[in-house]
């Protein structure tokens, strides 16, 4: 996960590096012309945050926010499903549960740094996050080898948009917007329960 929260005003940033790890359940309803149809959920640990890049002094700060994320993709495949090669696309709402989030600083951190903060912007320091359910949508593109005994191996890269704001953003509020936006890279293995009988799917 490399992750930059969206703020206005605008604090400047540098990409926050998590990890992602869950289940994954994908059905595949239809095969038309080649085209391989497929719904997939996934129920996701995910570290999301941001990493302030701080150019007036040598203060540092990182604040990673732990959550649960639930992704639910409507999914495109082209090529084989049973053995082989395939590349696909999907894309989904996605909606998460701030579970915990945690603060990293280093430097002086005095008085005299936080007064060059740029618009002096320094209300998130220590703020707690405010609401913690979160949506957003949930994109990608990858691809998929599959073989018939050990199951499907797939690699792809994803983009998450958050819609929502993890601070309060009424117009007596500092922010009017504090919302995650993600690189996602994931690994998954996913192992057929049940498999279509039908002889001619490849």
């Amino acid at each position: 996960m490399l992750n930059k929260v969206s703020f206005n005003p605008t604090i400047l940033q540098s990409f926050h590096g998590g990890c992602t790890f869950g289940a994954t359940v994908r059905y595949t309803c239809e095969k038309y012309f080649g085209i391989i149809c497929a719904i997939q959920a996934e129920f996701d640990f995910t570290q999301l945050g941001w990493k302030e890049k701080i150019e007036t002094s040598s203060d540092t700060y990182e604040r990673t926010v732990n959550y649960f994320h639930i992704p639910a993709f409507a999914r495109i495949g082209f090529g084989r499903e049973r053995k082989g090669v395939q590349g696909y696309v999907l894309i989904g709402p996605q909606i998460g549960f701030c579970i915990g989030d945690s603060e990293t600083r280093g430097g002086e951190w005095s008085e005299e740094t936080l007064n060059k903060r740029p618009n002096h912007v320094v209300e998130q320091y220590d703020l707690p996050i405010q609401k913690k359910f979160e949506y957003g949508i949930c994109g990608g593109l990858g691809f998929e080898v599959s073989n018939p005994k050990v199951g499907h191996f797939q690699i792809e890269g994803r983009y998450y948009y958050g819609l929502s704001s993890i601070f309060d953003d009424s117009k007596a509020d500092r922010f009017s917007r504090s919302a995650n936006g993600a690189i996602i890279a994931k690994v998954t293995w996913l192992y057929d329960v049940i498999k279509t009988k039908n002889p001619k799917i490849r």
